[in-house]
């Protein structure tokens, strides 16, 4: 059974859990309305989720998905900027993520950790040993936007602009904001791409324009959305989740406990953060190219499919008592990097720089608390981002 549409508003992003909560009794899966204008499906059980994030019957070729939307609604997606990897399907697909995972190994990531470290020392010793704080602004923003630009080889001074930049592509905008973010960034990152191929660096992006597969290389139009891509998934999932679990931390001072006493339990806390309030909300547009059965319902072909991450790890039938956040609970098999060939190529870098950042802040500041009431936290207007605008801290 599923009933009438749900409508998703934009008030949903406040406490989504308590939409999703509500929706799994009905079932894993229900027709929605996003923001009362996008018809698709929405996906709230976790073996669906998985399933789904895996099915070659659901696609991500945005050329395809631009003529499913209504007029006027693609917004950033519409963007020649957002005609990258993420949003192809194979053998387009499987070109691009070759290409990329020569550079972006697992080699290259374990060896940024010195200076990560030293970014995140660097920011705490920048804030003061008492008085309050926005942990978003002062630490959590700075770190890895900090990080993915050195690894872009994005020079010093630019590095400031990207926030402002990336905002439209990831939350609600309007037209005009979404078009000036987009004509600059487009400019922004072909100039430098052309800077790269003429002068090559010590860094990914001039390494993404000499690398080659049997010949093939990343045209210039290729390497500028890769670039946008890496940019911006390569801080705003790690910004929310070095937010989130704090908040969660200090939302259960047990838990803040029984971490500062056993330092050893970051790697798999940071699994369970993942999982209990993960950064990303609803995974981004696929649309089915046939019908696909999906618990009790069939989807019919040319049909947009929202596979919620947040509502799939929260899900009682995969992890008991989901709603309760235990940092010794084997977390393995959540979904907050996606599942399939579009798993998230960046996960072992957000793993590092959040297992860093969170155990220098807990080391730094023992007695950090939250300073606002809990229900005056606001969250990004987002439906594929899960973070909030600020981080009140009271530090000493």
């Amino acid at each position: 059974m599923t009933g009438e549409p749900i409508r998703v508003h934009r008030g949903h992003m406040r406490d989504p859990h308590a939409l999703y909560q509500a929706l799994r009794t009905q079932g894993p899966v229900r027709p929605a309305m996003f923001h009362s204008r996008l018809k698709g499906w929405l996906v709230t059980g976790h073996a669906e989720a998985k399933r789904l994030l895996g099915d070659p019957r659901l696609s991500k070729d945005s050329a395809r998905a631009l003529e499913l939307f209504p007029p006027g609604a693609a917004g950033a997606y519409a963007s020649a900027l957002s005609a990258h990897m993420l949003n192809s399907d194979p053998p387009d697909h499987t070109r691009l993520r070759r290409l990329v995972n020569k550079v972006f190994t697992a080699g290259a990531v374990a060896r940024l950790r010195p200076r990560i470290e030293q970014i995140a020392a660097d920011l705490l010793d920048a804030m003061p040993p008492r008085g309050t704080a926005d942990l978003i602004e002062v630490y959590a923003f700075p770190l890895p936007i900090t990080v993915i630009c050195e690894v872009l080889g994005v020079p010093d001074g630019d590095r400031g602009r990207f926030r402002e930049w990336s905002k439209p592509f990831v939350g609600a905008t309007d037209p005009g904001q979404l078009s000036r973010a987009q004509e600059e960034l487009t400019a922004y990152f072909s100039t430098l791409v052309a800077a790269k191929r003429a002068t090559h660096g010590d860094d990914l992006l001039s390494d993404l324009t000499r690398v080659s597969e049997a010949g093939d290389r990343l045209s210039h139009a290729e390497l500028v959305s890769m670039a946008f891509l890496l940019l911006v998934a390569g801080h705003e999932t790690t910004v929310n989740l070095i937010g989130n679990s704090v908040l969660a931390l200090l939302s259960d001072p047990g838990q803040m406990a029984a971490l500062r006493a056993d330092p050893s339990l970051l790697p798999g806390a940071v699994e369970e953060f993942l999982r209990y309030d993960g950064p990303i909300n609803i995974a981004t547009v696929r649309f089915t190219t046939a019908p696909v059965p999906v618990g009790d319902v069939e989807i019919p072909a040319g049909e947009f499919v929202m596979i919620s991450l947040l509502a799939a790890n929260r899900d009682a039938d995969r992890f008991p008592d989901p709603d309760l956040l235990d940092l010794t609970r084997p977390a393995a098999g959540h979904l907050a990097f996606g599942h399939g060939i579009h798993h998230c190529l960046g996960a072992p870098l957000a793993r590092l720089e959040a297992e860093i950042a969170l155990g220098r802040l807990l080391d730094r500041f023992p007695a950090m608390t939250l300073n606002a009431d809990p229900a005056t936290l606001q969250w990004r207007d987002s439906t594929l981002i899960h973070g909030l605008h600020s981080l009140p801290v009271r530090l000493a």
